[in-house]
């Protein structure tokens, strides 16, 4: 930001987006800064940052998209990494990003973004679903009244995004021009006048927005009151006093300011916003049947089964066509290389690279169409009413329904399940959520069960995958009642969750949200998969002059160690030993191990030798209950500490191998 408050070409502004959840905060980044853009971790934290830039009129701006928010109140992490990061990075520019069709409910972060002293500009999103609900508001009366500008966009048709941006550099450039708007009572702005006089004039805090830090102070917010306590004992005493005054007038101040904000919200939404009030809206018509207290989890499940069906029956046609190149390029590889190189490069290539990383690779099509589908859900608004269904059941086994929305994303990869848990603000629930999360059977393990039930299963591979998917889920649920009864004791918090309105799948965001799991996956293929491939491969080639894949190797070896563990499970031979213990490191490399060991061998054959249908439904049991990949360890330890990163890899093992025992043992006495 120029010091002269004039923006010139090669000008660099930052901007921060702020937001509610499902505001449509994500596709407003994306509408500015296009492709521009690159994701890591917020410091400290493995939240996932992502930032962007864009270009216009030849200034340069720096765009940074915080955690979706309801508050700035620091009780859950997220508020803590906005909160932080709009107090110590001091952005040029707040665009606080608000669903038009919510007013009232998004407008109480905006508010404290303007008391906080940002430069703020407030973007009434979704203006296409405002129009088709009946509404209308009053933009120039609502800038009026908050005393910054507004704008009317919608990211989803890409309709204002110019406005936006010329709002944006006009803004920017006339700091000097704004005039503070206050919006609390007589009795709590004296209050606030005195304190803010107080901190002028005191050694508490010269970086914090004088009046942000009174109004903090006045709600008793814990972390501004450590910078209290380090001040003069008369500064302290002062502002004590101050407090203890005003609670004689207007009671408890932190929720006399809170009635205050909303006072202002709703004068603003009576004076300036207009509705059809004879409308029956659509989304209250579908939740009638969507989140009905018997139809609900049905539903729920329903989806469930029709997400693998549609992953199987489109995704195995590409599989089908990517085997079959890949087939081609394992012997066009041997042609070309035999004669000409030493045989054990050309083993290197044909039965380790090409057969390992292919073996996995050929699972990108239902890899896309798994997040295609929760896309889908997400996007359209289902997602948050699948959460809810499912507070019913949570809370009765005395856990928290938000707790769910973890264990979903769950379905997609666990790191980002594990992170998600940062939205609870019971570190028990917490725990919990990390230690069964893992139950929820991740994309990574979505190979093992293509393969399986594409050998034993074949007829009815949706109902097969649909029931490991379902017992992950009874397995994390019960797991979790018994953490919360005997080692995580304690009563669980209220669960708020936002239930945005119904709306059509963003067709372009969807595919690019599928499109960059995808991405991922193949990201994982040609590095993690690659390497461990090699180190399977090297195991099953030496030492010198035993057969390759045979059980003479230091495959086999390692393999013979651990096969009788897993005789219970009916598992007896040392290939599957080796696959599990490679599995740990990545859940995508099992059946890579399994191809590799094969070398040129046919997978489907072998695999129809060494299982059973029952030992193969064991064998998908064992592999969606046993620890997580380190990945997941990683993440954990993070969150937790390693004490619990190691609790967990422990008594999943157990667990699965129990469970998978009984599976298998039970069955054979029904089917013997």
């Amino acid at each position: 930001m120029p010091s002269k408050g004039v923006l010139v070409e090669e000008d660099v502004i930052d901007i921060a987006l702020a937001g509610n959840p499902n505001v449509g905060k994500t596709a407003v980044f994306n509408a500015l800064t296009g492709m521009h853009q690159k994701i890591g971790n917020w410091p400290g934290v493995t939240i996932e940052k992502k930032e962007g830039v864009f270009s216009f009129g030849g200034i340069k701006a720096r765009v940074v998209d915080l955690p979706g928010i309801y508050g700035l109140n620091a009780f859950s992490i997220d508020e803590r990494i906005s909160r932080d990061y709009l107090v110590t990075s001091r952005p040029d520019l707040v665009l606080s990003i608000i669903d038009s069709t919510n007013l009232q409910r998004n407008l109480y972060l905006t508010l404290e973004l303007i008391e906080m002293g940002m430069n703020v500009i407030v973007v009434l999103n979704m203006q296409d679903e405002l129009e088709a609900q009946g509404i209308s508001i009053d933009t120039e009366g609502v800038a009026r009244e908050l005393g910054v500008p507004v704008v009317m966009i919608s990211a989803l048709k890409r309709t204002g995004i110019k406005d936006l941006k010329d709002k944006i550099f006009e803004y920017v450039g006339k700091v000097s021009s704004r005039t503070e708007r206050k919006f609390h009572d007589q009795r709590i702005e004296e209050a606030i006048r005195k304190i803010e006089s107080l901190v002028l004039h005191s050694d508490i805090s010269s970086e914090l927005d004088p009046r942000w830090l009174s109004i903090k102070l006045i709600e008793k917010d814990p972390e501004y009151r450590t910078l209290l306590e380090r001040a003069s004992s008369g500064t302290k005493g002062a502002v004590d006093q101050i407090v203890s005054d005003l609670e004689k007038s207007v009671g408890d101040a932190s929720i006399a300011m809170a009635q205050e904000r909303y006072r202002s919200i709703q004068e603003i939404y009576t004076n300036f916003v207009k509705k059809n009030t004879g409308r029956v809206d659509f989304t209250d018509k579908l939740d009638r049947i969507l989140t009905n207290r018997w139809l609900g989890i049905p539903i729920f499940f329903f989806l469930m089964w029709l997400t693998f069906e549609v992953t199987f029956t489109i995704g195995n046609f590409f599989l089908e066509q990517i085997e079959i190149g890949f087939e081609w390029l394992s012997e066009s590889a041997v042609s070309l290389l035999a004669g000409n190189v030493p045989e054990i490069v050309v083993s290197l290539v044909s039965d380790g690279i090409i057969s390992g990383v292919g073996s996995v690779m050929v699972f990108v099509p239902n890899i896309f169409f798994l997040f295609l589908m929760i896309g889908v859900f997400e996007s359209s608004g289902y997602m948050s009413r699948a959460a809810f269904v499912m507070d019913r059941l949570m809370h009765k086994i005395g856990l928290h329904g938000k707790s769910f929305i973890p264990m979903i994303i769950g379905f997609g990869c666990t790191v980002p399940a594990i992170m998600a848990t940062r939205t609870l603000e019971s570190r028990k629930d917490r725990l919990i959520t990390m230690l069964v999360s893992p139950f929820m059977s991740c994309s990574a393990r979505l190979p093992i069960y293509l393969t399986f039930t594409g050998i034993f299963f074949s007829k009815h591979q949706s109902t097969v995958v649909f029931s490991i998917y379902v017992i992950g889920i009874a397995a994390a649920i019960g797991m979790a009642m018994l953490f919360k009864s005997t080692i995580l004791k304690g009563e669980s918090s209220p669960f708020v969750l936002e239930l945005p309105p119904y709306r059509p799948p963003m067709v372009k965001e969807t595919l690019r949200f599928a499109g960059s799991k995808s991405l991922m996956f193949l990201k994982r293929a040609g590095t993690i998969i690659f390497i461990v491939v090699l180190v399977i491969w090297a195991l099953a080639t030496f030492p010198a002059g035993v057969e390759y894949g045979s059980k003479e190797s230091y495959a086999g070896v390692i393999g013979s160690t651990v096969a009788p563990l897993m005789k219970p499970m009916g598992i007896d031979h040392w290939e599957s030993g080796v696959a599990v213990l490679m599995g740990a490191l990545a859940k995508e490399v099992v059946v890579g191990t399994y191809q590799t060991l094969v070398g040129e061998g046919n997978l489907e054959l072998t695999l129809s030798e060494y299982f059973t249908p029952l030992s193969a439904y064991a064998f998908m049991l064992f592999t969606l209950l046993y620890m997580p990949c380190v990945a997941v360890f990683g993440a954990i330890w993070e969150e937790a500490g390693v004490k619990w990163a190691l609790f967990t890899a422990v008594y999943t093992t157990v667990f699965a191998f129990i469970v998978a025992s009984l599976v298998f043992q039970i069955g054979s006495l029904f089917l013997a």
